[in-house]
């Protein structure tokens, strides 16, 4: 420990263990030392090794929006229990309530498919930016800029693949857009069904517990990646089998300690360390705050729905769940900016660059105006932003009714078969979970809220109609609408499908509205353009200056879903002063919730669960004294997407899986504190405990790599 302490303090900052989020192509030698010292015993090449077997091989984005680990040789994913949720949702019915009871494939004939589900590995990652840069002529205008970077951009990407058609390349912009990566990915579309704890497990603790530590939720759930006979990517087909990945992960029966080493690595989806204190203010009293107000009375009226039927239960429990996941984060991050004086530090920070740009004279005609260029542009589309803040929250992200309009307005009926069948299980998906009566609430609802925040230049035309014709009645307008609209339903899709001649799509108020709202949208962007351009270009100045004044250090990038590697040690943390937090969590935490939360929703457990726990039978699950530990906490730098990562110890070994941070730290979006700071997970012995012992289902256990 005294080494690595010694070695820890002759490091720049950036570079401590428990920050950064850092592309496993392209780890430092001082980074790759710093592992080291604090426990990793794989080499870089066993981490990632495109065309060879590396950790990096055995990790997927799952769906695009979290990620997963292959465990097994036969293509088993573990990931996040809310991860799998939509899925769960969309098999679950009145008589086979998979949210309420869990669910369990007894054979592979039994695993259920989800068609729009799909994983990917990354096959390579590597530096364009050169290539990228040397296409944009000096004193290119922003959004020529941004042509430019499309366009070749997508060349270099057709290139990458050109080869090999089962294979999908992106390119993707770091720092601000100061550099650029390639990411070639292969995609697996048979991605099916295995495992599912009930809710009462997977989301034990609810709204009350999300984002909060200590936890006791058995955050969890099993999927099976398929592939055609030579084992390549194949849309589901019965003929299909279970996927033989190059490398899939160890798990760990052996546990961890007090300042154990921890390892994630995953698909962060995004982060702004490096935004000016002028877009902190935006994102935090603008987008945030939309989010909080709109959401808090969306939520209330599906709640208060979904507490007093089952069927609207199900419909709505998926997308529940997500809107309330980033409405809790937005109140923390706003309440932690506000605590830790984020925006005051990042101003102090901003001061240090005005000096430094005034004692390096070769830099002042490049910088100089950067930070006041930032604050007169966030000023100038303020209003307007704040606006379209609402209004994207109101009603693209509102009434069903909308979003259901939106998408038979945009419609591709001349998409390839497969994009084709896709868009139309999409599209009825939409109804299928929409309940008529709560939507109108919810539209009556967002009317009212849109009105009230935003200033009369702002609202679309639909309000001098309301006024106009229903004498300013909200309810009696959304009476109206749904009663004449053909697109409550799919009917009016239908009549579109089949060329009904007596039906006008446009004529539709559904779809009237749906028009207005899109004209509405673009006057705000068109209001803000200019303004917008400019921010994008001083936010990438400002990122460029930055590191050059701090050059001897090794930045990281900010999160952008792509591939990345945090690593850490397990370890408690105090939130305040006379708090201590333990690192871990035990079941006797479940029992003592049910007794001090009696009657709530978010800590019912099935009884079936209750009794299983209650019998202690934990069998080489258990920890030397004999417990069952459910959760822990390291000090790794996760976000959003990485939901589903793997969380290792220094062999490479699964300990758990990543599902959550902690309000103390909801900040950390933004930046980064490495006494607050931490990554909840699920411990990996837990989740097998729950799949043999209450899931009967030892099968799954049986395929995996055990060790101790």
């Amino acid at each position: 420990m005294k080494k690595l302490l010694l070695l820890l303090s002759f490091l720049p900052l950036c570079i401590w263990g428990n920050e950064g989020m850092w592309l496993p192509c392209c780890l430092s030698k001082q980074t790759q030392q710093v592992m080291k010292e604090m426990g990793l015993e794989l080499s870089s090449e066993q981490l990632y090794n495109p065309g060879g077997k590396a950790l990096a091989n055995a990790v997927v984005s799952f769906g695009g929006f979290c990620s997963g680990v292959v465990v097994s040789p036969d293509g088993l994913v573990f990931t996040n229990y809310h991860c799998g949720y939509d899925a769960i949702q969309q098999h679950s019915s009145m008589e086979h309530d998979y949210l309420r009871d869990g669910f369990v494939a007894d054979s592979l004939s039994k695993e259920l498919p989800n068609p729009d589900l799909f994983v990917s590995f990354l096959i390579r990652t590597e530096d364009v930016t050169e290539r990228v840069l040397q296409a944009i002529p000096v004193g290119t205008k922003e959004n020529d800029r941004a042509l430019i970077v499309d366009s070749i951009s997508t060349l270099l990407a057709q290139e990458a693949v050109a080869n090999d058609t089962l294979l999908r390349a992106e390119i993707t912009p770091f720092y601000g857009g100061n550099e650029f990566y390639l990411s070639v990915y292969k995609d697996y579309y048979d991605v099916r069904l295995v495992f599912a704890p009930p809710s009462s497990v997977g989301k034990f603790g609810g709204d009350t517990d999300n984002w909060v530590w200590p936890r006791h939720t058995g955050d969890f759930s099993v999927f099976r990646i398929y592939a055609d006979q030579n084992n390549q990517p194949a849309a589901y087909s019965p003929e299909n089998v279970p996927y033989h990945p190059d490398y899939f992960a160890p798990v760990s029966l052996g546990g961890y300690e007090q300042g154990s080493f921890c390892m994630t690595m995953g698909y962060p989806g995004s982060t702004s360390r490096y935004l000016s204190s002028f877009g902190i203010d935006e994102r935090i009293n603008t987008d945030n705050a939309a989010m909080i107000n709109v959401r808090t009375i969306k939520q209330a009226i599906w709640k208060n729905a979904m507490e007093k039927s089952d069927d609207i239960r199900i419909k709505y429990a998926s997308k529940y769940a997500q809107s309330s996941n980033y409405w809790k984060n937005s109140i923390g991050m706003n309440q932690a900016v506000k605590e830790l004086k984020v925006i005051e530090k990042k101003q102090a920070l901003e001061r240090q660059l005005q000096e430094w740009i005034r004692r390096e004279p070769d830099k002042r005609s490049k910088y100089a105006r950067v930070l006041t260029e930032l604050e007169l542009n966030y000023r100038n589309r303020r209003n307007a932003a704040r606006a379209m803040a609402y209004f994207g929250e109101t009603f693209a992200n509102g009434p069903e009714l909308i979003t259901a309009a939106l998408a038979v307005l945009n419609f591709d009926f001349e998409a390839e078969e497969s994009d084709l069948e896709r868009n139309m299980r999409q599209l009825l998906e939409i109804y299928a979970n929409m309940d008529i009566s709560v939507d109108k609430q919810v539209f009556v609802a967002m009317l009212k809220e849109y009105a009230a925040e935003v200033g009369k230049e702002f609202l679309p035309d639909v309000y001098p109609l309301i006024e106009k014709d229903f004498k300013g009645d909200y309810q009696a307008y959304v009476d109206d609408l749904y009663a004449r609209s053909s697109l409550k339903t799919p009917h009016g899709f239908e009549q579109v499908v089949k060329g009904d001649t007596t039906y006008v799509l446009f004529d539709d108020p559904g779809a009237s509205f749906a028009i207005d709202m899109l004209v509405k949208f673009y006057e705000f962007n068109q209001s803000v353009e200019e303004a917008s351009m400019n921010i994008e270009k001083n936010e990438r100045l400002l990122n460029e200056a930055m590191r050059e004044m701090e050059a001897d250090r090794v930045f990281y990038p900010d999160a952008n879903s792509t591939m990345r590697l945090s690593f850490g040690m397990v370890g408690g943390y105090s939130p305040k002063d006379a708090i201590e937090y333990s690192y871990f969590t035990t079941t006797k935490g479940i029992f003592d919730k049910i007794r001090q939360y009696k009657g709530d929703s978010d800590f019912d457990v099935l009884p079936s669960v209750v009794e299983c726990l209650r019998r202690k039978d934990f069998g080489r699950y258990a920890t030397g004294d004999g417990n069952m530990n459910v959760c822990f906490i390291s000090d790794n730098d996760i976000t959003g997407g990485n939901s589903g990562s793997g969380m290792f110890n220094g062999k490479g070994e699964l300990i758990g899986l990543a599902f959550d941070g902690n309000w103390e730290a909801m900040s950390g979006d933004i930046v980064f504190e490495p006494n607050l700071q931490r990554c909840i997970g699920v411990d990996i012995r837990y989740v097998l405990y729950m799949i043999e012992k209450y899931g009967k289902a030892s099968r799954l256990v049986d395929e995996l790599k055990l060790t101790d």
